[in-house]
């Protein structure tokens, strides 16, 4: 299934073969796409909000692209969907993805992130099937550890985001051991992409300076500028969701491009494309500034490349100057 966090699952299977997949708002778009270039038929459940927030989906017509209505926290609808469709594949992407804003809503975190993933688990043991299941883990697992991450190395969540997610990943591994599903996570360090949503760092930045240059926003606030993240491009990523569920075994990979950038690196290379001085138009924001933050992240995706033959292929520079060509070419329209 795939999952946005604005509220849609999807369930992709193969043409005549029944599968499954899950997706954000972000990636989920994206997996899509692949899914379908490949020959897959998508299913997805959507929340049902008072409005609706489809733009990274609305460009996909297909006829093997189905939606339906359902929730991560309404058991009876994921029972209901995995014994209708039964599908081979289920890339579980769901969750409430924010860091900052888990800090306020811990207990809606934990009954999304957490238990949601045992209700989904749940719904495919009673269904007496046994797809491949992708969960999206993080490298917000690994919270204060340092150094060259692996999936060997010590997780310390340090936010109720991250707790849950590692509550989420456990459960995956559990499952895989005591019931023999065949289960995979993915601990992605950060990959943004055009479709990022506009709270997050990345997207507010590049989003920011191309309101600036339409005259439409006079500064970029931010928070914490001296953290430092491993950024990849979203698309490379959703390639290598698809990979794990086609190898042969189920396990943990890290998926990461081995570099660190500060999100001042960020905003000084989208203001040096942009022709704006930082010192002009950013400023710091106490209120963006996290309880406890984590100060660097980078991954080590050796496993991935070793196994799976996964790399990236987009660059921190190409990165930042797809975000902000894609935020102004949106203002101008």
């Amino acid at each position: 299934m795939i999952y946005w966090s604005s509220g849609v699952f999807l369930f992709p299977h193969r043409v005549k073969t029944p599968g499954c997949s899950e997706y954000q708002p972000k990636d989920g778009s994206y997996l899509a796409e692949l899914l379908l270039s490949k020959g897959y038929e998508v299913y997805g459940l959507i929340r049902r909000t008072s409005h609706f927030n489809r733009d990274n989906i609305d460009h996909i017509k297909s006829k093997d692209f189905h939606l339906y209505y359902g929730d991560l926290e309404d058991t009876s609808s994921l029972c209901h969907l995995m014994k209708d469709i039964r599908p081979d594949e289920v890339y579980h992407l769901a969750s409430m993805s924010h860091v900052q804003i888990s800090n306020d809503i811990p207990e809606y975190t934990f009954d999304t992130n957490a238990q949601g993933t045992v209700r989904l688990l749940e719904a495919i043991r009673l269904a007496d099937i046994n797809p491949c299941v992708y969960n999206a883990a993080t490298s917000e697992l690994f919270g204060g550890s340092n150094g060259f991450l692996n999936e060997e190395s010590v997780m310390h969540p340090k936010s109720p985001y991250a707790i849950s997610k590692l509550y989420s990943y456990w459960m995956m591994r559990y499952y895989r051991d005591a019931y023999g599903l065949y289960t995979w996570n993915g601990i992605l360090f950060n990959h943004e992409s055009s479709r990022r949503g506009e709270n997050f760092i990345t997207r507010k930045i590049t989003l920011s300076l191309a309101r600036i240059l339409a005259g439409k926003q006079s500064f970029l606030e931010v928070g914490n500028t001296e953290a430092k993240r491993d950024w990849g491009y979203a698309p490379d990523y959703v390639e290598a969701m698809w990979m794990m569920l086609q190898s042969s075994k189920p396990d943990d990979y890290v998926v990461a491009t081995g570099e660190t950038h500060s999100v001042q690196e960020f905003i000084d290379r989208a203001c040096g494309l942009a022709g704006l001085d930082p010192g002009k138009i950013v400023r710091v924001n106490p209120c963006y500034v996290r309880p406890m933050d984590v100060d660097c992240l980078c991954g080590d995706a050796s496993k991935a490349r070793r196994v799976l033959f996964w790399e990236p292929t987009v660059k921190f520079d190409e990165l930042v100057r797809i975000m902000l060509k894609a935020d102004m070419q949106r203002l101008k329209q």
